[in-house]
């Protein structure tokens, strides 16, 4: 039985905090792998036009290529319509009955997870690791969430002892789409991809590269 990761999102694009949580959940946890998993259509990512899913899946592959522990799966994006993260997990239980999940998550996501379709169903389905934040009041709030989380849902949470990595795929589009850079944010491998396919450029920086 293999003990097996989930870093799941749009990876719009994928950075380097992605990265280093997957490395400190493989390392923390002795996890045997961990699956970097694309989403298709999110359902509550409506405040910017998605990147095409092969473009996001490229960079993907690009920046997880030199990690042996890390693997691409495209069982999210394989589904059509809307995916639901609990629908993702149930049914990765029923295709790998054999396998052992942990679901890889920031912290921000603890707070919000009872918005989620069906959360007693994530919270059911997997072990839930989340990414602990520096020592100050909000990693306090955070351990409580967790403890609240495990009242009320049976969940099982641990904390992921990560270096803070304030970084967001929202930040790195405005940074590309102005002109400021992305360098030391992504892989280079990453940058590269998204410099030469013209991703995130504000329009009128594009025409000039034409």
């Amino acid at each position: 039985m293999a003990k097996i990761g989930i870093m799941g999102g749009t990876f719009d694009p994928i950075h380097n905090a992605h990265l280093m949580l997957g490395r400190q959940a493989w390392k923390e946890y002795s996890l045997d792998e961990v699956w970097f998993m694309p989403s298709h259509t999110p359902p509550h990512k409506t405040d910017h036009q998605i990147t095409d899913t092969n473009d996001r899946c490229e960079m993907v592959k690009l920046a997880i290529a030199e990690y042996p522990y890390f693997r691409f799966s495209d069982f999210e994006i394989s589904r059509t319509g809307n995916t639901y993260t609990a629908q993702t997990l149930q049914l990765l239980k029923e295709a790998y009955p054999e396998h052992t999940f942990y679901f890889i998550v920031g912290a921000d996501s603890l707070y919000h997870i009872e918005t989620w379709y069906h959360p007693e169903l994530v919270l059911g389905h997997v072990t839930i690791l989340a990414a602990r934040r520096e020592c100050d009041d909000a990693a306090c709030t955070l351990e409580k969430q967790a403890d609240y989380l495990k009242n009320k849902y049976g969940a099982a949470i641990f904390l992921l002892h990560s270096a803070a990595m304030h970084i967001s795929s929202q930040e790195l589009r405005e940074r590309q789409s102005n002109g400021t850079g992305i360098h030391d944010l992504v892989p280079d491998s990453v940058e590269r991809y998204i410099r030469e396919h013209g991703l995130y450029q504000h329009p009128d920086r594009r025409k000039d590269t034409l």
